[in-house]
């Protein structure tokens, strides 16, 4: 997984310009705090790290306080788990852990999250029946939430050079609109041609190509956090492997700036 934060960065005032604690350190700290990170290369012999590996192995990270504008200040990358047949991509911890690394470092203000997800590591078919969409069971996590902090996105879903994204999105679009939640509330799709997706700042190797197909809708997000992206990418990489996409999606949650801060 791969995930990008455009916007602006303030750094903490009482923070060392040149501090040893950088991105990539304190990703991996918290990774690990928190029982996240597969590390079994530094508990070797160990028996627990064989039998509950974490969900990610760290692979690179850094943050730019003074990013060129069409770049993100700051990118997160790693090697994701296979989840288990009742667990969604990780998607929701990866990016909170993200979200707390840059915390640790300064002030975010975020205009777009961009997220590589691998839903050629999902197994559709191995999902028990009252999990076909294992996200689903921890929406009411944003049930109980101040009403102005939802916010008006535009997310662009993108499948590279491979057309399957266009081919499924009318069935995409209305599995979405019929699901029993209210993290994010669809209000309609764009063509590819109102695509919203930022320059991806990796290789096209890495999410098949160029966007070159994709599909944009509108809607409401429950609130601006990385939380209610990370619980939303997982719910459309499951929704988008039952319908039977197997290529890296490139999806782009960005803030209508319409909405403020």
């Amino acid at each position: 997984m791969f995930a990008a934060f455009h916007g602006a960065l303030a750094p903490h005032p009482w923070r060392a310009p040149e501090s040893e604690h950088d991105a990539y350190q304190l990703f991996h700290q918290r990774s690990a705090a928190m029982g996240w990170l597969d590390d079994r290369s530094s508990a070797a012999g160990d028996e627990r790290a064989a039998k509950a590996p974490g969900l990610w192995a760290m692979n690179n990270a850094t943050c730019s306080n003074h990013p060129a504008d069409t770049e993100p200040f700051a990118w997160f990358q790693v090697e994701c788990s296979t989840p288990t047949s009742d667990r969604p991509l990780p998607v929701q911890p990866f990016l909170r852990c993200a979200e707390d690394t840059l915390a640790r470092i300064g002030t975010a203000h975020l205009s777009a999250v961009q997220i590589l997800l691998p839903l050629q590591g999902l197994a559709p078919a191995s999902r028990p029946r009252n999990a076909l969409i294992p996200s689903m069971g921890t929406c009411d996590w944003f049930a109980e939430r101040d009403p102005q902090a939802v916010a008006s996105v535009m997310i662009s879903i993108n499948s590279g050079r491979d057309t399957a994204i266009p081919t499924v999105a009318r069935q995409l679009t209305s599995r979405l609109g019929r699901l029993e939640q209210k993290v994010f509330l669809p209000s309609g799709s764009e063509s590819a041609d109102k695509d919203v997706t930022p320059s991806p700042p990796f290789a096209g190797e890495f999410r098949n190509g160029p966007p070159l197909h994709g599909l944009t809708l509108r809607g409401e997000l429950a609130e601006w956090s990385c939380d209610a992206v990370g619980w939303l990418a997982a719910t459309i990489a499951d929704s988008a492997a039952q319908l039977g996409v197997r290529t890296p999606l490139l999806l782009s949650v960005v803030r209508d700036r319409r909405t403020g801060e």
